[in-house]
């Protein structure tokens, strides 16, 4: 009889492929759980106008909202390898859901930006580990065979939280403010909390792991300051500013710490060797154009719908519920067959259908309606719900169970990444562009412009004559200019589901015998 190495208050337990109901309460539970991390992703979005006149904040800096939760979380994705080594899958659940919980209370509670964004991060760091741990658990949960199906199930909790919270939260904020979009999370937190104390139990031993702090630390580094110059340079100038040349420094300093000491390290905080696997490479690329295109357009159309055209919030949280009944068709298709198909084709379905719902946001027009938003949101989704499943299987096909933890943080890190780098820079797209737009339409006011004579004499709602007329003049330049902003935004998007496309089928997939 061989001597247990297990922790004195860990109890030897039936394997999680015991059966079949077992197997079942644990997907439910991780999918709750991914389901919460998701709604945080996407809540905050619908109230990003109202957040931005409570807080007296421009419209570069409410994107910090977004941008560096979604930060924090590719910072603290890398680092669920060790902390599940070093305290256990359970453990690191109950405190990252209880984290997360806590911490999106306080978001509903904070006075000022500054608070609001650290309190953000810190629920970003929470969440950081539910994704990989989650989809690593349900990975070493099914046989290989199941595995697809399982992850179009689980997948369900990354469209649930996109559905549930826009349009919950819609509401929620019209009727009683914006701080109620987080303080909803707040019940979902605890029933999450409740499936992991039943359901999910402790396996294997637990090891004193060396945490890399070398390299944990210079990635940091790197990818924050990186993220702060993208969020801030269009608001400072970009490289006129001195903290916009200081971000841009230690960031290339962090990146070449991280490289040459991952390349030399014998424990390195994240493995090099995984990316000498083809599909694990690929799909890390893949991963990367999928986060780039994921939640941009669920920051961008909140703000067009809201400040341009006046749409409360509980129609922009349906509208971006739409977009969410989209991916459920797509992961519904996925598990009911879509599986069973090459990989490439639904991953290029998907991407390609992305890039046409792309196409057509960019052909809005100033008076666009509630049905061009509503279907090309729902075409979205579509494609992101046809990517999910086939991106997963081509990414983790050529890993081994002892890689899939490590491997699938280094894939939501960079997802994450994406997700926040992607959208700054249409947020900085609209802006610049929206301002060189408001300076060429403005050339046109002049009291020559024989445009003026018909609004004087039919209208009178626009005129060079007066204070008042001119002041609306002004603003409907300025809606104008940034309609063609966002326009422009959305061009950059569609480009790049458009670019990648090709590039799927250098993928290598397994056939049949």
């Amino acid at each position: 009889i061989k001597t247990s190495t297990m922790s004195s208050f860990e109890k030897p337990i039936p394997d999680y492929r015991s059966t079949a109901l077992a197997n079942a309460a644990v997907l439910i539970t991780l999918t709750l759980v991914t389901m919460l991390y998701a709604m945080s992703v996407t809540i905050a979005n619908v109230s990003l106008p109202q957040i931005k006149g409570a807080l007296s904040a421009t419209t570069d800096e409410i994107a910090l909202i977004v941008t560096f939760s979604i930060i924090a979380t590719a910072v603290g994705t890398p680092m669920t390898g060790w902390l599940t080594a070093r305290f256990g899958r359970r453990n690191v659940l109950i405190w990252s859901v209880t984290g997360f919980t806590i911490s999106s209370f306080l978001c509903g509670t904070a006075s000022s930006l500054e608070e609001l964004v650290l309190y953000r991060i810190i629920q970003g760091v929470c969440g950081a580990p539910l994704p990989p741990l989650s989809q690593a658990i349900v990975v070493d949960t099914y046989p290989k065979e199941k595995i697809g199906s399982a992850n179009a199930i689980f997948g369900m909790g990354v469209v649930l939280g996109p559905i549930l919270a826009p349009t919950i939260g819609g509401y929620l904020s019209e009727t009683y403010s914006w701080r109620w979009v987080f303080f909803m999370m707040v019940p979902c937190g605890i029933f999450s909390l409740i499936g992991v104390l039943l359901f999910i139990r402790q396996k294997g031993t637990f090891s004193k792991l060396h945490l890399d702090w070398t390299g944990f630390l210079s990635l940091v580094i790197a990818v924050a300051a990186f993220q702060f110059m993208l969020d801030r340079g269009e608001r400072l100038d970009w490289f006129d500013s001195w903290v916009i040349m200081g971000c841009a420094i230690a960031a290339i300093v962090g990146l070449y710490i991280f490289i040459t000491h991952s390349l030399t390290s014998e424990t390195p905080f994240l493995n090099p060797k995984l990316l000498l696997k083809r599909n694990y490479l690929l799909g890390l690329i893949f991963a990367f154009i999928f986060g780039l295109l994921n939640f941009t357009p669920i920051t961008l159309l909140p703000a067009l719908l809201q400040t341009l055209h006046g749409y409360p919030d509980s129609v922009v949280g349906e509208i971006l519920g739409i977009r969410g009944t989209g991916t459920l068709l797509g992961f519904t298709f996925m598990f009911l067959g879509g599986s069973k198909i090459d990989p490439r084709y639904t991953m290029f379905a998907g991407f390609l259908l992305q890039g046409i719902s792309g196409w057509y946001m960019a052909q809005f027009s100033i008076n666009l309606t509630m049905f061009d938003v509503l279907w090309t949101s729902w075409l979205q989704g579509l494609g992101v719900g046809m990517i999910w499943v086939p991106l997963t299987i081509v990414t983790f096909s050529q890993l081994d169970e002892t890689e899939t933890a490590e491997g699938a943080s280094i894939f939501h890190l960079i997802r994450n990444f994406g997700s926040s780098v992607f959208i700054s820079i249409t947020i900085a797209i609209m802006i610049r562009t929206g301002s060189m737009n408001y300076s060429t339409l403005s050339q046109n006011v002049n009291p020559l412009n024989e445009a003026f004579i018909f609004q004087d004499s039919l209208f009178a709602t626009w005129s060079v004559s007066g204070v008042q007329r001119l002041a609306s003049l002004s603003d409907e330049i300025t809606r104008q200019a940034m309609m063609i902003g966002y326009l422009n935004a959305f061009y950059a998007f569609c480009m790049t589901a458009f670019a990648i496309c090709p590039f799927l089928f250098l993928a290598k997939v397994r056939k049949e015998q």
